[in-house]
């Protein structure tokens, strides 16, 4: 593993801890010595992670006499000192380092700096981490209108770090925190970055979108139901560990009771509600196109729904917002129903009342009717019963 270059220097190559030591070169009279030492640093899991691990780091070096007294100074991706915790070992030449729970965006290279003033060291060892997540951490939750289309999706980072090994996933959802979970689709990634994805449930309609980067797992809801809300969970798993994002989705539907158009003289409840809780920071608000302040009905925390009462016709909408940003909007057309329809609704209201009027009257009277049949056939049976007991029989004389 060595070899004399033509300049005379001594060239080693694949190192080891055992190549620590003195060498000395002699040419004539003159002896010139050189200490060589070695460090052989060694990361848990091979630097493989995922989001919430801790690692540990391990340096070796060779006994020497006497051993440096070592200060090790690490610096993470993004060349910021990290304060690990140092965990004694009964031999002087390991030092073991015990790191912070990594995040995705710690992925990159580390430097781990070694300095010692007898004998001097000053030297920094590079080593790479890798930690496979998701890079739309901060996608928490989505809103939807019923009826609309909705992309759910998760951005893997496997082809920004360059991860080199095969990992697995699945997608499940469910409708709240303590209900049955069914799994949507399952995918696999193998060490080139090849996807393989596979619907695994008809639960309800949904699709695999088929543009999409090759770093993307996600499904489309072509036609969104009040009932696809729920918490969407993406879950990675990697040698028996696992990590996962959830996104929840929230659909949001207005209605009117009753339903149909306003008649004169009428009024009509529309209906704003959410399949989900609002976080305290949204809210919904009923207001009409060019209407006043008066016009404008807002929920409060915790409410789902919101209602407004209105006897006129007019475009109503109900948004959805969040910190003062209106996330989605709905809105309900309030039509006034022609004067003839309102003259048949009355007449009908009349007609009703009359029926219902003369439905009580018949059913008194066909009442009193029954009640007397029933006494005159008591009275009848009463006056067979006592001639039946009054009976005498008359003997020819």
């Amino acid at each position: 593993r060595s070899e004399i270059t033509s300049t005379k220097d001594l060239k080693v190559w694949d190192l080891r801890l055992s190549d620590t030591g003195s060498y000395t070169c002699e040419y004539g009279s003159q002896t010139v010595s050189i200490s060589l030492h070695v460090f052989k640093l060694t990361i848990s899991s091979d630097g493989h992670f995922l989001p919430n691990e801790v690692p540990e780091l391990t340096l070796m070096q060779d006994s020497l006499h006497p051993l440096p007294n070592l200060i090790i100074t690490l610096f993470n991706s993004n060349h910021n000192i990290v304060q690990p915790k140092l965990i004694q070992n009964k031999s002087p030449e390991k030092y073991t380092l015990k790191l912070k729970q990594l995040e995705t965006w710690d992925s990159g290279i580390w430097i781990c700096h070694v300095h010692s003033n007898s004998p001097w060291i000053n030297h920094n060892i590079s080593f790479d981490v890798k930690v496979l997540g998701f890079q739309n951490l901060d996608l928490q939750r989505k809103y939807a209108t019923v009826g609309s289309t909705v992309i759910l999706s998760w951005h893997l980072n496997f082809q920004k770090i360059k991860w080199k090994e095969d990992f697995t996933g699945r997608l499940n959802w469910k409708q709240r925190e303590g209900t049955d979970s069914h799994e949507l689709l399952d995918f696999n990634i193998t060490a080139g970055g090849e996807r393989h994805e596979t619907k695994k449930s008809n639960h309800f309609q949904f699709a695999i979108p088929e543009s999409k980067p090759q770093s993307t797992v996600g499904v489309k809801l072509p036609k969104v139901h009040f009932n696809h809300s729920g918490q969407y969970e993406c879950q990675l798993e990697y040698k028996g560990r696992h990590t996962q994002h959830t996104i929840e989705l929230v659909v949001m539907q207005v209605s009117a009771n009753p339903v149909g158009p306003l008649p004169r003289g009428g009024k009509v409840t529309l209906i704003c509600q959410v399949s989900n809780p609002l976080p305290p920071n949204a809210h919904l608000c009923w207001e009409r196109v060019n209407g006043t302040q008066m016009d404008i009905k807002k929920s409060k925390h915790p409410e789902i729904k919101v209602e407004v009462n209105v006897s006129a016709a007019g475009l109503w909408n109900c948004h959805l917002i969040e910190d003062n940003d209106r996330k989605i909007s709905l809105n309900y057309s309030v039509e006034e129903a022609p004067v003839w329809i309102t003259y048949v609704v009355i007449a009908a209201s009349i007609a009703s009342s009359v029926l219902v009027f003369g439905s009580a009257c018949l059913c008194i009277t066909s009442g009193i009717s029954w009640q007397r049949r029933r006494q005159r056939a008591k009275r009848m049976a009463r006056a067979r019963q006592n001639l039946l007991e009054n009976k005498t029989c008359q003997c020819q004389q």
